[in-house]
């Protein structure tokens, strides 16, 4: 391909469309499946209950230390399918690109996205490109569909949770909403910080192992907090998190300080939030901790009767804060 730049034309659905998607998006996603260059893609039928996922990114800046929108739209539906139990199998992606977005960048950004399907083991089996004129996008937005089977023997719901279960983090939080906006350097200031942007599926296999796992969940947009929010309202239970618990890392910690942020409600994309029940947290942490992406989890909280059904964030000095439910969007197009 000798274009330089994306043009309405490679949106047209001719000659410069078809180059477009042979040449780019085939050349990195190619499969058996997608290759019979149909409208639909036939699917076996796995053993199993079938779950679906969707979701849509539009981060800024496209790339950024650790990841890019390209690995994080694999990323962030092949995790939602994890975390609700099930194996991903199959994604669909749709690329709306703006015109003027550079074919170098968006040979990057797909060779990215294919690189984290073939290491989560997913096939991109069906997609669709559109081009919109200069001005009415942010380079590139993606969207993709996830499809996978949901073993019936263990199922993760939030109302399983009950007072007195443990709630463990894989991880720092934080660091893709911190990485991000350092990447944007609109406050001037520069790091080395990466984001965690990962796929989940290491750590989701390892907990669905305990018949004790009652929930799980990735805190992305609000963060921490606002996944033990949802947890606390739909379960009428209070969420005790220990602050001194929870692991955040120096320059997220240093970044929020500076800046006004409250850690706990920056997104994070390769984390899991899990609830267990707690004679068996001790033994879900320290096999997590055995996973290079859970080598710094923790048990940060527990559920506790109430009928208030509040956050509570106890400080090292025994004190404590309420953490409310998100209101402002502390950091948009984080994801």
């Amino acid at each position: 391909m000798t274009d330089k730049y994306i043009t309405l034309a490679h949106g047209n659905g001719g000659r410069f469309m078809r180059s477009l998607i042979e040449d780019l998006f085939a050349k990195h996603l190619d499969n058996d499946l997608l290759d019979i260059q149909g409208d639909a893609t036939l699917l076996e039928q796995p053993h199993g209950r079938l779950m679906m996922s969707v979701d849509g990114f539009t981060v800024q800046p496209l790339q950024f230390p650790g990841g890019d929108i390209g690995s994080l739209a694999v990323h962030g539906t092949v995790n939602d399918l994890a975390l609700s139990g099930a194996t991903p199998l199959y994604l669909s992606l749709s690329a709306i690109i703006e015109e003027g977005l550079e074919f170098e960048v968006l040979d990057q950004l797909i060779k990215s996205l294919a690189q984290a399907a073939n290491k989560a083991e997913v096939k991109v089996v069906t997609g669709d490109t559109k081009v919109v004129p200069r001005g009415h996008g942010g380079g590139i937005y993606l969207t993709t569909t996830g499809v996978g089977v949901q073993n019936p023997d263990n199922q993760p719901s939030i109302k399983k949770i009950q007072a007195k279960d443990k709630v463990l983090v894989s991880g720092s939080v934080g660091d893709h909403g911190t990485c991000v906006m350092l990447a944007r350097e609109e406050f001037g200031l520069r790091g080395d910080l990466q984001s965690d942007s990962a796929c989940v599926l290491p750590l989701t296999r390892t907990a669905m192992q305990y018949d004790g796992l009652r929930f799980m969940r990735d805190p992305t947009r609000g963060g921490l907090a606002t996944v033990a929010y949802e947890i606390s309202r739909s379960t009428d239970l209070d969420c005790r998190l220990f602050e001194e618990k929870i692991p955040v890392k120096n320059p997220v910690r240093s970044v929020c300080e500076m800046l006004g942020y409250d850690p706990y409600y920056l997104a994070c994309e390769g984390r899991v939030v899990a609830v267990v029940a707690p004679d068996q947290a001790n033994d879900l942490l320290k096999a997590w901790q055995q996973l290079p992406d859970g080598k710094d989890a923790a048990i940060i909280g527990q559920l506790e009767a109430s009928d208030k059904c509040r956050v509570i964030l106890e400080t090292p000095l025994g004190g404590e804060r309420l953490l409310e439910e998100l209101e402002d969007d502390p950091l948009p197009r984080i994801c």
